[in-house]
C-alpha cells in the first residue's frame, strides 16, 4: 500500500519526541513549510501527570499508550532515516521508550533510526532542529546569497549558463 502523496515517504527526518506530542521535521521541506505532528491521545487523563507515587513503588514512568508509539511508527515508517530528539532520563525519555517499542514491534522502522539524541526540547526553535538535522545527516547548509535567495551549497557558478 503505496501512498505516493506521503511528505515523509523516502525522506531523511527529525522526530521531536516527547510523551503528549511528536513533531516529524522532513529535512528537505521548503521555508515556511510546517512540520508534522502526532498527538497522544489521554483518554484516562493521565498525562497530566505521568509518574504516580502512590500505587507505584518504583516511581517510573507508566506505558500506558501503546497506540501513541503505534502512530508514530506508522507516521515514521516511509521515512528513509530518522534522526530523534528526546529529553529526560532513562524511563523519563519519550525518545527512547519509543525506541524500545519500535525495537521489539517494528524492527523495518527501528533499523532507520540514525541517533537518538538528549537536547532541551522545549527550547528547540525550528532553525536549532535543521541545523541538528544538518551535522546528523552530514548535509551542508544551503548557501545564503544574502539577497533572499537560499540554495545549495556551491551555488550557481560565476560563468553562468
Amino acid at each position: 500500500m503505496a501512498d505516493h502523496s506521503d511528505p515523509l515517504r523516502d525522506k531523511n527526518v527529525v522526530a521531536v519526541i516527547d510523551f503528549h506530542e511528536t513533531t516529524l521535521y522532513p529535512t528537505d521541506s521548503v521555508p515556511g513549510q510546517r512540520p508534522e505532528h502526532v498527538v497522544a491521545s489521554d483518554p484516562h487523563g493521565r498525562s497530566h501527570k505521568v509518574r504516580h507515587r502512590a500505587g507505584n513503588p518504583r516511581g517510573t514512568y507508566e506505558d500506558d499508550n501503546a497506540e501513541y508509539w503505534r502512530s508514530i511508527s506508522e507516521a515514521l515508517a516511509p521515512a528513509a532515516a530518522i534522526l530523534l530528539l528526546g529529553h529526560g532520563n532513562g524511563k523519563a525519555n519519550a525518545s527512547h521508550q519509543w525506541v524500545a517499542y519500535v525495537e521489539k514491534h517494528r524492527k523495518d522502522v527501528a533499523g532507520k533510526v540514525l541517533a537518538d539524541v538528549r537536547v532541551d526540547i522545549d527550547h528547540l526553535d525550528d532553525e536549532q532542529v535543521l541545523r541538528l538535522a544538518q551535522y546528523y545527516f552530514m548535509v551542508p547548509p544551503a548557501r545564503d546569497f544574502a539577497d533572499g535567495r537560499w540554495g545549495e551549497p556551491g551555488g550557481e557558478g560565476l560563468g553562468g549558463s
